[in-house]
């Protein structure tokens, strides 16, 4: 008895699984994510989810999961699956009475990807005529809760405890906002919601609750060093022998450079990554000369560091996400090249009145977006540069799904600080 992960990406929830105890089996297509499943260690088997049968499964499952793409129903697409929604319901009530109806409905759909999001009840069907799974959990885009109801209702007339609604990452310790529709189902257990163990103002514990931390922000996440002002500082001149100087009044080879000579460094010991024992810091990984070192000393702070401030712009479009580097992120999402997350650093307020360089940006690197993403910083992500940021911004976060599946296998939460992010 295994788990099975549809849709399974580069295995957010088989980190989170593993993290647990549980190890699951990924059925994915794309072939990079394959790959970075491949290095970091969760079976998979390479397929079309939609062609691949249900009985090798029969048996032989103890929890479904499913994220299934999301991009015909995102707000960075088209969003043509909401225009698709009457033909992918009834694909999902036909599929939960035995009738398979795909073929004919994908001839009404705009986007043949919003098909994807009935496949979960062809399996759900199939294993529940041998009285499977015990639990199922899925994820997608807020625009998908409307066809998440509609399974709820299918697994309860099944004899499944369910529960659907949409939760926001950061409230799980994610540094990052995202919001998600989820649904939770079990033949063993009530469903329900996780308890929230952050929140944007920090809660004291009380006599009618645990209380609740503040919300993660990336700076801490990625283990920046933090003043009143968050600016990393790099030494100008090419050399050790550089003096300092607040990026970005030097210029964009000056952190070309940094990264080089690893003097581009966050604070140890503001995030738990396994990394910081194993290794002392980066090593460049073949092919995208990304990498920022992690867990070696601090970063100085000039006495012009007050006068810069890093925030973390979701995209190039007017209504781009700005997010200061001491709040959570927004929703990362890549996919073209609108859609680049970058770095920007601009004066802070209240700064000196003399003229000043025009802001810059960065783009930020896989590692950081993994990181606030909740994968560990050594994550082995497959492909080049955009394959790379494609995984990550599809992939389901490992500590959110760890929220999501403690309950459903029973197990309790906090974990450890040696269970990489997940105990903040």
């Amino acid at each position: 008895m295994t788990v099975r992960d549809l849709f399974a990406g580069p295995g957010g929830w088989s980190y989170a699984l593993a993290v647990l105890g549980v190890r699951d089996v990924g059925l994915e297509w794309d072939e990079w994510a394959c790959q970075t499943r491949a290095a970091a260690g969760p079976l998979t088997i390479r397929t079309d989810v939609a062609q691949y049968p249900v009985w090798p499964f029969l048996g032989k499952t103890v929890g479904l999961i499913a994220s299934p793409p999301c991009q015909a129903w995102s707000m960075p697409g088209k969003r043509l699956g909401l225009i698709d929604q009457p033909p992918v319901h009834q694909a999902v009530a036909d599929l939960a009475q035995g009738r398979d109806t795909r073929e004919h409905m994908l001839v009404s759909c705009r986007d043949e990807r919003s098909l994807l999001a009935a496949e979960p009840m062809r399996y759900l069907h199939a294993l529940n005529q041998h009285g499977e799974p015990e639990w199922v959990a899925m994820e997608e885009v807020p625009a998908v809760l409307p066809l998440w109801r509609q399974y709820m209702q299918v697994l309860r007339t099944w004899g499944f405890s369910a529960w659907t609604g949409v939760l926001n990452a950061a409230d799980f310790g994610m540094p990052q906002t995202r919001q998600r529709a989820i649904l939770l189902a079990s033949r063993t257990r009530t469903a329900a919601p996780p308890p929230p163990t952050h929140a944007r103002v920090a809660e004291p514990e009380s006599l009618f609750g645990p209380g609740r931390a503040r919300w993660v922000s990336m700076a801490e996440a990625l283990g920046w060093g933090a003043t009143d002002r968050l600016v990393p500082t790099v030494c100008a001149g090419g050399g050790p022998g550089g003096g300092p100087e607040p990026f970005p009044s030097g210029s964009r080879k000056t952190l070309t450079d940094a990264r080089a000579r690893g003097t581009w460094t966050p604070r140890p010991g503001s995030i738990a990554l396994p990394s910081r024992r194993e290794a002392p810091g980066w090593a460049e990984q073949p092919g995208t000369g990304e990498n920022r070192p992690i867990g070696a000393p601090a970063p100085t702070f000039t006495r012009e560091a007050h006068r810069w401030s890093w925030s973390l712009r979701s995209n190039n479009q007017a209504h781009a996400t700005i997010r200061r580097a001491d709040e959570p992120a927004g929703t990362l999402f890549f996919g073209h090249r609108a859609n680049e997350c970058v770095w920007v650093a601009e004066p802070a307020p209240g700064g000196p009145d003399e003229e000043r360089p025009a802001p810059e940006s960065i783009r930020i690197t896989a590692q950081e977006a993994g990181v606030l993403q909740t994968f560990p910083a050594e994550y082995p992500w497959a492909g080049n540069k955009s394959q790379q940021f494609s995984q990550i911004g599809n992939a389901v976060p490992p500590r959110l799904a760890a929220h999501l599946l403690a309950p459903l296998l029973g197990k309790a939460l906090p974990l450890t600080p040696d269970d990489f992010t997940l105990a903040a």
